[in-house]
C-alpha cells in the first residue's frame, strides 16, 4: 500500500477562495471589511517571515492587516496598553501576537489580555474552555486545519474511530484531542511520558503527530491504512552541510503503510494560515451579528 497524499496546499487555496467570497459578501451587504492586527516584538527573522506570509494571505483574501512592529525591549505596560487599544477598536476584528515573546514578557498574561472575541489564534483560555464544552468559539488554527484535512481524507463521519494524538501542547495537542472527541472519536493523547508509545499509536485509525521530534513516528508504529497527519516542522542538517525540512513522521517509510498522509512541507502548514484567515472572517461576521459556519 502507498498512502494517498493529503494536499494541504491545494485545500488551503480552495479555502482562501471561499473566504474571499465571504469577505466580498460582508463588504457588499454590511460595508464591513475584516481587519486583523499583527503584533510583533523584536527582530527574530522567523517571526518576521511568518508575519509577512500572513499579511500576504490577508491581501489575497481581502482582509485588512495592520502590523505593529515593536522593539524587543517593549515593556509589559506598553504592550498591554496596545492590546487594550486594539480590543476597544471596533474596526479591528482579530488580534494576533506573534510568539515567542521576549523573555521579560509573560506569554500567558499577554494571551489573556486579548479579547476572546478577537482571539483569532484560538489560544485564550475562555475559548479553550468553550471548545472543551462544545460551544462555538475561535479554534486554534493548526488543529482546525488538521481536522479539515482529516475530513477531506476520511469524510465527515469519524464516529467510533480511534484517534491518537502525539503531543499535549495547548496550541496543538489538547485542542486537537477536543476536536476529535467532538467528532465522536475515541481519543488517546500521548506525550513524552507515555509508556510503550509505539504500541498505542499502532491502534490509531487516525494519528496526529505534533511533538516536535524529527521523524519520530516510524512505519512500525502505524496501523495499516491509517490516516496520518504530520504537524511537525523540523529543520535537520544533512551530511553535506545543507538542511531540509522534515516532519515528526518518517514520511518515506510511513507512506508505504498508511492510507493517507500529509507531506512536510505542503501539508498542515498552509492550512494553519488559511484557518487564521477563517477565524478573522468569522470574527468580523460575528461583529455584525452573523454566525459564519465554522
Amino acid at each position: 500500500m502507498t498512502a494517498q497524499l493529503i494536499d494541504g496546499k491545494a485545500f488551503a487555496a480552495h479555502l482562501r477562495t471561499q473566504l474571499a467570497q465571504d469577505v466580498q459578501r460582508l463588504v457588499q451587504e454590511h460595508k464591513v471589511t475584516p481587519c486583523v492586527s499583527f503584533v510583533l516584538l523584536g527582530d527574530d527573522p522567523a517571526s518576521h517571515y511568518y508575519i509577512q506570509s500572513k499579511a500576504k494571505t490577508c491581501a489575497e483574501v481581502g482582509i485588512i492587516s495592520r502590523d505593529f512592529k515593536l522593539p524587543a525591549s517593549t515593556s509589559r505596560e506598553e504592550l498591554l496598553h496596545l492590546l487594550t487599544t486594539l480590543n476597544n477598536d471596533p474596526t479591528v476584528h482579530g488580534i494576533l501576537v506573534q510568539l515567542p515573546l521576549p523573555a521579560h514578557l509573560n506569554e500567558r498574561e499577554v494571551i489573556n489580555a486579548i479579547s476572546p472575541q478577537k482571539d483569532v489564534d484560538g489560544f485564550h483560555p475562555f475559548n479553550a474552555g468553550k471548545l472543551a464544552t462544545g460551544e462555538d468559539a475561535p479554534i486554534a488554527c493548526t488543529p482546525l486545519g488538521s481536522l479539515m484535512l482529516i475530513h477531506h481524507a476520511l469524510g465527515t463521519n469519524l464516529e467510533g474511530k480511534h484517534a491518537v494524538v502525539i503531543g499535549r501542547s495547548n496550541i496543538v495537542g489538547k485542542p486537537m484531542a477536543q476536536l476529535l472527541i467532538a467528532q465522536s472519536c475515541t481519543v488517546t493523547l500521548c506525550h513524552s511520558r507515555t509508556r510503550d508509545i509505539a504500541s498505542i499509536v499502532a491502534q490509531g485509525d487516525i494519528v496526529v503527530a505534533a511533538v516536535g521530534r524529527p521523524e519520530l513516528v516510524k512505519a512500525s508504529w502505524i496501523k495499516e491504512g491509517a490516516c496520518v497527519i504530520d504537524v511537525g516542522i523540523n529543520r535537520v542538517q544533512l551530511p553535506d552541510g545543507s538542511s531540509r525540512l522534515v516532519g515528526d513522521v518518517a514520511f518515506e517509510e510511513v507512506r508505504q503503510k498508511a492510507g493517507w498522509i500529509t507531506p512536510v512541507p505542503g501539508g498542515v502548514g498552509p492550512m494553519t494560515i488559511a484557518c487564521l484567515m477563517r477565524n478573522t472572517v468569522a470574527a468580523a461576521y460575528e461583529a455584525c451579528g452573523i454566525l459564519l459556519n465554522r
